[in-house]
């Protein structure tokens, strides 16, 4: 059977350098057992072995299996165990798939156990043996999530030479598989991609304009897509004192970003996306502590999501009406920087006391979402941000908070994290909680007590139409990773763009 490349390697260049982690090429179509080089093979519960998985044993004059039954491998789901120098392969390594069904999200984590396990600098061969799932495109699935685990962040690496990518070769996968992952999945490993760079460059480097010139050098050429940009003066002339005041304190002028990509049916309300695009925050006046304060270059992390989000349904080109919206604002103490007690009037005219200048995403997000109703009156709103410490204590890790205004909408959210692989739990909005930032002398406050998370979400809710679908992602805890996944590296994970590009697969059925 011939084989299909998919040349996928260039596409992710822009200005500033951010190539640096471009994806793999992948290789589909072919049952053809390669002769050297290093292989993956998945192995079932048991250690049993598939036709393909025998042929390498036999090429490998036995040794695969005598060392499943010498080291006893179970063939757990994700159980790894490597083989360097079995001639005559340079390095094989053997994958559990273990005993339940297999959905896109395990063929995904397949994948990227993969990526971390083997070094594809010279070639690599995912041997896809066993695995009968009953999934469409399960090629592609699997190498979606080899490409996810294969990132990484080294523009700032001053080492000689960086090793490139090889050839990376699905065998037992079809056609239809690189067909698939060629119109489809590339283009979502590209939206994470620029989301997980975004978040990852420092602080000296991206600042609104910056962030501006990335996701336009992403877009360029896209179809179907439209870029605004409001820099300060369309932002002041527009009623957003709450989003200048942000970014007052900086010497770098804040911007919202918007990109509307109408892939649907003409004059159909969209779906708006709304992220928090913090590009560094010392906390303004309130400022923060030192510890850890560089990790809040990446307080950008919501609007990197949308910017990645609207990337991968366009360029696939979506059936759906879908417009990003990114307040971006970098919060810095200065001489005209906003003052805890300071009052700030939004777009929609109602007032805000900042009683704590560190609570400042919650602020750009009040002149987002109301910009979006008004410009857009679109039919669900989601905004997610990296909001509060209070999500990440609640959550942890392992889940994104999510806020909605009835727990059967946050029951869909959930399912959706399930089916992404970006899990979510939700977290509570009671109408104590907009009581609770009540101000004395304005009409609301930016802070007012506990659960914080809740407390967050009350303030954008505020400016939120009650009879609108909204899903307020709190992504505080899951933005950035401390140690890798099989598919989100150590550092920025790109979180929300594979759950916020499900839920548009959803809409637009």
């Amino acid at each position: 059977m011939s084989s299909l490349r998919i040349l996928v390697a260039g596409l992710m260049s822009s200005v500033l350098g951010m190539s640096a982690a471009a994806m793999p090429e992948f290789s589909f179509g072919s049952d053809e057992m390669p002769e050297d080089g290093t292989v993956v093979l998945y192995v079932g519960p048991g250690g049993e072995l598939g036709d393909l998985g025998e042929e390498l044993d036999h090429a490998t004059s036995g040794r695969i299996s005598a060392t499943i039954e010498m080291m006893e491998f179970k063939g757990g789901f994700g159980e790894t165990l490597s083989l360097p120098a079995v001639a005559p392969y340079r390095h094989a390594v053997l994958i559990g798939i273990g005993d339940q069904e297999l959905t896109p999200r395990k063929l995904h984590d397949l994948g990227g156990h993969a990526a971390m396990a083997a070094d594809d600098e010279d070639g690599l061969a995912l041997i896809m043996d066993g695995l009968n799932a009953r999934v469409d495109d399960g090629g592609a699935h699997l190498a979606l999530g080899y490409a996810l685990g294969d990132y990484g962040f080294t523009i700032y690496k001053t080492v000689e030479e960086i090793a490139e990518d090889g050839l990376v070769t699905v065998i037992g996968s079809s056609r239809a598989d690189g067909r698939a992952f060629a119109g489809d999945f590339a283009h979502l490993v590209e939206g994470i991609t620029l989301a997980r760079n975004l978040g990852s460059e420092p602080g000296n480097a991206l600042w609104p304009q910056k962030f501006v010139d990335e996701v336009e050098a992403a877009f360029e050429g896209v179809d179907g897509v439209t870029i605004r940009v409001l820099d300060a003066d369309a932002i002041r002339a527009r009623g957003m004192g709450v989003l200048m005041g942000v970014g007052q304190g900086s010497i770098h002028d804040p911007r919202l970003l918007v990109v509307e990509y109408m892939g649907g049916e003409d004059g159909s309300a969209p779906i708006a996306l709304v992220g928090k695009g913090v590009t560094f925050d010392t906390g303004g006046i309130s400022i923060k502590p030192s510890e850890n304060m560089w990790y809040m270059k990446s307080d950008l992390s919501g609007a990197a999501a949308v910017a990645g989000t609207v990337l991968a349904a366009a360029k696939r080109g979506e059936k759906i009406n879908v417009v990003g919206i990114m307040p971006l604002a970098e919060n810095m103490p200065s001489q005209d920087a906003i003052r805890p007690g300071d009052v700030l009037t939004s777009m929609s005219g109602k007032t805000v006391e900042v009683l704590n200048t560190d609570a400042e995403g919650r602020l750009l997000l009040i002149d987002a979402v109301h910009y979006a109703q008004v410009e857009y009156e679109p039919e669900m709103l989601i905004n997610i941000a990296t909001l509060t410490g209070s999500a990440a204590r609640a959550t942890g890790d392992e889940f994104a908070a999510v806020i909605t205004r009835d727990m059967e909408l946050s029951l869909d959210m959930m399912e959706i994290g399930k089916v992404s692989g970006e899990d979510v739990w939700p977290l509570p909005l009671h109408p104590n909680h907009f009581t609770q930032i009540e101000s004395e002398i304005a009409d609301i406050k930016n802070i007012g007590g506990s659960p914080g998370a809740s407390i967050g979400a009350a303030v954008i809710g505020t400016f939120v139409d009650e009879e609108l679908t909204w899903v307020h992602l709190d992504i505080a805890g899951v933005d950035w990773r401390d140690e890798a996944t099989p598919t989100a590296p150590k550092g920025h994970a790109g979180w929300g763009v594979r759950f916020m590009d499900t839920l548009l697969r959803r809409e637009a059925q």
